[in-house]
């Protein structure tokens, strides 16, 4: 089936929650640098979660430039993602409104973990609906920082226990690692558009 409607729900729903993020900033009691500086933590931790966000609808959007037709259980994996994205503002704002307790940061971390495991299932229907000669399947490779990553959350929601800002460095230092643009599956989309584009026989 085409993927055009499952696209276009994503987007609205990941632009939803950033709004609802938005709208749930509060405005600073004074007009003065120190009235702003209280409500710090609150801007830090929208903005995390903005990148976060940002991030899976950047690659969402990459991934589904790879592949061409989608199936039922594809509908339902990234409905599965969604879900996990919606508590993205609930994870925020608990933790940040509060002071980063322990709690609700690793509460934060839990959300991200499952987000990306989400993400992970979501991939493997995609890869699974195209078969072994997918353009998805050759651009991913091994895909180190999608391994990697669940085992920084698991690492970042023991340390929160530790002492919160440790698990909160942790989870800012897989936003940074996944921030920086990772060009494989364009590159590949790109190539594979030029390749039928291209007459036989050219270089």
């Amino acid at each position: 089936m085409p993927k055009s409607r499952l696209e276009a729900f994503s987007d609205g729903v990941i632009a939803i929650l950033i709004t609802i993020m938005v709208l749930e900033l509060r405005t600073p009691e004074g007009t003065t640098w120190e009235a702003l500086r209280e409500d710090l933590p609150v801007l830090l931790a929208y903005a995390l979660s903005f990148v976060y966000l940002g991030i899976y609808w950047t690659n969402h959007h990459h991934m589904f430039a790879a592949v061409h037709l989608i199936n039922g259980t594809a509908l339902w994996a990234n409905l599965h993602l969604l879900f996990w994205l919606s508590l993205v503002p609930f994870a925020t704002a608990w933790m940040s409104e509060r002071g980063f307790p322990v709690i609700p940061t690793a509460v934060y971390g839990v959300v991200l973990l499952a987000a990306a495991v989400a993400y992970t299932v979501l991939q493997s229907a995609l890869l699974r609906a195209e078969g072994a000669r997918s353009i998805l399947r050759t651009a991913i490779g091994h895909d180190l920082k999608g391994k990697v990553s669940p085992l920084l959350y698991c690492v970042g929601i023991g340390l929160s226990f530790v002492h919160e800002r440790l698990g909160l460095a942790v989870y800012v230092g897989v936003a940074l690692m996944w921030f920086v643009p990772d060009r494989r599956v364009e590159r590949r989309v790109t190539a594979g558009h030029e390749s039928v584009r291209e007459p036989p026989g050219m270089p």
